[in-house]
């Protein structure tokens, strides 16, 4: 066994090797930064083409996780992986309230954003993709973006678009988010949220909070809204609640050594019997897909796209 998994390596090993020499070979080009004017703030995107595609040939639309961006290493990797593939994309950077915001979110910024602020930014860019031209649109998400991007299409029903790939995306479970806030942060996350509320009641929701801690961010400084937001009881931010309010079909990608979302395949179980949503799991990947694991999320979101 030891063996046979040891040849089993070494052949996607090449096989990746080859893929690089055919990539240089055959030109595939690097993402083009794009922006796009919204709001007084300057937003960010890549936009990768395949070989010999254009825009007429669809794209997909891709978001990224918490305080992360486009072009981190999952994004970044899937982007090229699926280039390969001949599927053109294009990688957006949430603003965060950050003008032509790149790169992770800074911690020691002001955090003036919200969990579904990603709604009207995914729409934006929804609209500036029909303006290019794009023929067809699919997405494609991971992690709390999976969240966004459901919640998205649940609430905009967006034309135009085919199919929509989740992977590794966010559940909620509020109990338990508190428990790991007062774990993390030594303090109850009800008091933290219960001040977020009493500013927002008093109209002061821009008002920041000092010293707290905040999603990934140790001693933050965050408005209202914002704590008032991500640390919300809500079903929106519950990705295969939001499942069951669409009717695109969808396919979700799990990895079988994931800690982040460990709970995904148990609740993924009650809509396996819904014709519109797909289910697979890619054995031995954590949260991230990183190395090999991307590849194989890769031909699976190609092959259930399907273009």
């Amino acid at each position: 066994m030891m063996l046979k998994n040891h040849r089993q390596l070494l052949g996607r090993f090449f096989l990746t090797l080859a893929v690089i020499v055919l990539a240089a070979v055959t030109g595939l080009q690097a993402a083009e930064r794009v922006e796009l004017q919204r709001d007084g703030l300057t937003h960010v995107a890549h936009l990768e083409m395949a070989p010999g595609r254009s825009m007429d040939d669809g794209v997909i639309l891709m978001l990224h996780g918490t305080m992360a961006h486009g072009r981190m290493e999952i994004m970044e990797t899937l982007q090229g992986l699926l280039a390969e593939r001949g599927y053109n994309s294009l990688s957006i950077n949430l603003s965060l309230g950050i003008d032509a915001r790149e790169g992770m979110m800074d911690c020691a910024a002001d955090h003036v954003h919200r969990h579904e602020d990603a709604l009207a930014e995914l729409n934006a860019w929804m609209g500036w993709l029909r303006d290019q031209g794009a023929g067809r649109v699919a997405l494609l998400a991971h992690s709390r973006g999976g969240a966004q991007m459901a919640w998205y299409v649940a609430e905009y029903a967006p034309e135009g678009v085919e199919k929509m790939v989740l992977v590794a995306p966010a559940t909620h479970d509020h109990a338990q988010i508190a428990r790991a806030y007062e774990s993390n942060y030594g303090v109850p996350l009800s008091g933290v949220h219960g001040e977020a509320e009493r500013l927002l009641n008093e109209g002061r929701p821009d008002t920041l909070i000092e010293d707290i801690g905040f999603l990934y961010c140790p001693d933050a400084r965050a408005s209202a809204a914002a704590v008032a937001s991500y640390y919300a009881d809500n079903p929106n931010f519950d990705t295969p609640t939001l499942l069951s309010k669409v009717d695109l079909e969808v396919l979700v990608i799990a990895g079988s050594e994931d800690t982040t979302v460990a709970d995904l395949p148990e609740r993924m179980e009650p809509l396996k019997g819904k014709a519109h949503i797909h289910y697979d799991v890619v054995d031995g990947a954590d949260h991230f897909f990183r190395d090999f694991f991307a590849d194989d999320a890769a031909d699976l979101a190609a092959d259930f796209i399907g273009w």
